[in-house]
Order: structure tokens, then sequence, then C-alpha cells
């Protein structure tokens, strides 16, 4: 029967078919399929039964499809609300990661995914490994920013946001993360 076929394109300008909406006339027919339609037949003692139209919907097409859609059009950088690798905790020194760990507990308590590394690499690699791994953000803390109740924030593309208070960064984030930014 008729078919509606909703298209979208990836970032490479390739169309992929997602939802479609189509009116099926044989699966009632294959099913023997009726319904009473309340009306009174030509005997005056029967009802009337009619065949039904069935509607299938799929409004991804498939999971598979659409996540492969998702994958191209980000490019492995997702925004924020939809990220598996959010934040990025990166102490400066091993004697800061109590304090890391700290934010990243609080981080924990308002939905964000966030990771501390406490691993021995170099300060510098951390941060790379962060950016690596497409972290959205990387939170670094050190003396001033435990003396300061605060950290150092940077995008995974390596701007320098500077120092904020941990409870008006957790602020920023929940903006980015109810404006699906």
């Amino acid at each position: 029967g008729p078919k509606i076929d909703i298209k979208v394109m990836d970032a490479m300008d390739r169309v992929h078919q997602c939802a479609t909406v189509q009116l099926d006339f044989q699966l009632p027919l294959r099913f023997e399929l009726q319904y009473n339609t309340g009306e009174k037949g030509a005997d005056k003692g029967s009802n009337q039964f009619a065949r039904p139209v069935m509607v299938h919907r799929a409004m991804l097409g498939s999971v598979e499809r659409m996540f492969a859609v998702l994958c191209e059009h980000y490019g492995g950088k997702w925004p924020l609300w939809l990220s598996p690798r959010q934040i990025m905790v990166v102490p400066t020194h091993a004697e800061f990661n109590d304090y890391a760990q700290d934010i990243q507990s609080r981080l924990h308590d308002r939905k964000f995914y966030a990771d501390v590394d406490v691993s021995k690499a170099t300060f510098s690699k951390k941060v790379r490994n962060a950016q690596v791994a497409q972290y959205n953000f990387q939170f670094v803390v050190g003396k001033a920013e435990l003396a300061n109740g605060t950290v150092n924030v940077r995008t995974r593309d390596n701007e320098v946001k500077g120092e904020m208070k941990i409870d008006d960064v957790i602020s920023f984030l929940e903006t980015a993360r109810s404006e699906f930014q």
C-alpha cells in the first residue's frame, strides 16, 4: 500500500531512510482479520464485518542505522547530552587526587558522566589522552583550584575556558545538557 519514507542526510550528504509509515492491505487478508462494524446485515439478524487496514510504522528504521547516521554526523564528537564521555577530571599532581574524586562525585550526583585520571602519566599526557578519547570537557585541578574551590575548564578542542567555581560549572553543564548542546 501507500508508504511514507522519512529520509535524512548525513555529514557526507548521503541519504539514509530513517522512518517509515505504510498502509498494509495484504496481512489482514492473509490472517483473515475482520472487525464488527456495529451495523446490522441485510438479514437484520447478523452483524456486518469489515476488513481492517494495518498501519506499519518504524520510527527509526533500525536502531543500528540511526546510530550509524549519528556517528557519522557527529564524527565522534558527541554533544554533551549524548556523549558517553562527558568530563575528565585531571589532577596536576597525585596530591590533588582526593579533590579530583570529590569533584567527580559531585558531578555524578548531578547525573553527569565523569572520570578522574589518577594514572602516573604526565599532566600533558593526561590532557592529551582526554582529548583523544573525545571527552567534552577536561577539568584541571591543582593547588590554586583546591584553595579556591574551582576547576580550570578546557574543551576537547583545547580551548581553555579558565577557572570557574564548581557550582557555576555544574550550572553551565546542566544548561548545556538541557538545551541539547
